[in-house]
């Protein structure tokens, strides 16, 4: 798959949960954390975590977006509508939920692909495992990556630091 790469992450545009568009670009000025999620994984209490991070920051100019994948461990079966029905009934989410997506190989979301080229992991070009996240500044081009076992409470001190800049 050849993929064209953007500058910074207001360029980029998804499918959102319910099949429509979603363009960065309409979170232009803000921090955005983005995490690819999995119900069914020892990290998915972590939709708790982003919650309350998203409802915490949201009014200073943060948003959370999840990025459902099954890439590992076939941890996220479920269709995009019984994903986002599982996130609001067990974990009130109320951030955006994207169409489920691959994160590494040849059919890795170009997103993605942009992420793991601007924060490189200690596994350099891919991801390890589910709630990997990516934490966003508001120049849409500074980006902070942590691995998914840092719980998403451990992340104030950064939102606030990229907040800051805002």
């Amino acid at each position: 798959m050849n993929t064209v790469l953007h500058e910074n992450l207001f360029e980029y545009s998804v499918l959102s949960n319910d099949g429509k568009d979603f363009s960065f670009a309409s979170l232009q000025g803000k921090t955005v954390l983005i995490v690819n999620t999995a119900s069914k994984c020892g990290f998915t209490p972590q939709y708790t975590g982003l919650e309350a991070l998203y409802k915490e920051y949201a009014s200073k100019g943060f948003t959370v977006i999840a990025f459902p994948c099954d890439q590992f461990a076939h941890q996220e079966p479920g269709t995009d509508s019984e994903i986002a029905q599982f996130c609001q009934i067990n974990h009130g989410v109320t951030f955006p939920i994207m169409k489920k997506i691959e994160v590494n190989g040849k059919n890795a979301d170009p997103l993605f692909v942009w992420l793991k080229k601007q924060a490189p992991g200690v596994l350099g070009g891919t991801i390890k495992w589910n709630f990997t996240k990516f934490l966003v500044g508001s120049d849409g081009i500074t980006v902070k990556r942590f691995a998914p076992n840092i719980e998403p409470s451990e992340l104030k001190t950064d939102i606030e630091q990229f907040l800051a800049k805002n």
